[in-house]
């Protein structure tokens, strides 16, 4: 089962799908809700959806365990489902694990966070919601979606030049042009700042019991390869494999070489 990372769709594992299916997996990949062709929803959008999204695709669709392959937010989206259904899942694999809260995690620390009191976490609300409305998203993002802006946002999650490839751009631009793309990602922003702690990478990492691979490109510039170093010092039982001269998708820079780890550890399992 693969998992598109933010902005894009299931179209950005257009060098995986065919490869894994010649090895004798069966290749499911969707889009998540407000990603890709799937519904901009005014939904409050976060991890916690995602995964039961997911769910509802892998009982109705694959009806049975499946592995789950997650690119950058579609890892986080992977792991919370491995947790939160684990009925449904027979492994998680993370290319990579991004999350900020992972930046902050202490590793010393007990499972679990202090409940926050009420009035803190009505502040946090309040606070949250009318700064991510102030922000002028009906200005940025079509700025963004329409100008060379988009081309240089999406280079910068490779190492490799990027700029010219046509697909690549129409995979990202299509739903970023599309009339419900900012009241999700609004909603999106609001979410993800809000989540409770349990449904944190940290929290849902000590709290996971399937077989997991964290995949980090070695020149990831949008979340570095010391964030997957921190997953481990917080599970040091998790496998981390680094892919060399790959940026932040190194599933579609890097292919082969990610085939190359990715599919024996299938095997393995």
């Amino acid at each position: 089962m693969l998992l598109h990372g933010f902005g894009a769709g299931s179209g950005h594992w257009r060098r995986n799908a065919a490869v894994l299916a010649d090895a004798g997996w069966c290749v499911y990949s969707l889009d998540l809700l407000g990603f890709g062709a799937s519904s901009q929803v005014p939904l409050r959008l976060d991890n916690r959806l995602w995964a039961r999204q997911l769910e509802a695709f892998l009982r109705e669709v694959v009806q049975g365990p499946a592995v789950l392959v997650g690119h950058s937010l579609g890892g986080l989206v992977a792991l919370t489902c491995g947790v939160f259904f684990p009925q449904v899942v027979r492994a998680v694999v993370a290319a990579p694990l991004p999350d900020p809260t992972l930046l902050l995690a202490d590793p010393q620390a007990p499972a679990g966070a202090p409940p926050r009191r009420p009035w803190r976490r009505r502040l946090q609300r309040f606070v949250v919601t009318w700064l991510c409305r102030l922000l002028p998203l009906e200005v940025l993002v079509p700025l963004l979606a329409h100008s060379p802006l988009l081309d240089l946002g999406i280079q910068a999650a490779y190492r490799d030049p990027v700029i010219g490839d046509d697909e690549l751009h129409r995979l990202i631009a299509r739903p970023a042009r599309r009339a419900g793309a900012v009241r999700a990602l609004r909603a999106m922003s609001i979410a993800m700042a809000l989540r409770p702690h349990g449904a944190t990478a940290p929290a849902l990492l000590r709290r996971l019991r399937h077989p997991c691979l964290l995949l980090w490109g070695g020149d990831d510039r949008l979340v570095p390869l010391d964030v997957g170093l921190k997953c481990r010092r917080l599970r040091p039982d998790l496998a981390l494999e680094v892919i060399d001269q790959a940026g932040h998708c190194p599933h579609d820079e890097r292919p082969d070489a990610f085939h190359q780890v990715l599919i024996p550890w299938l095997e393995r399992l």
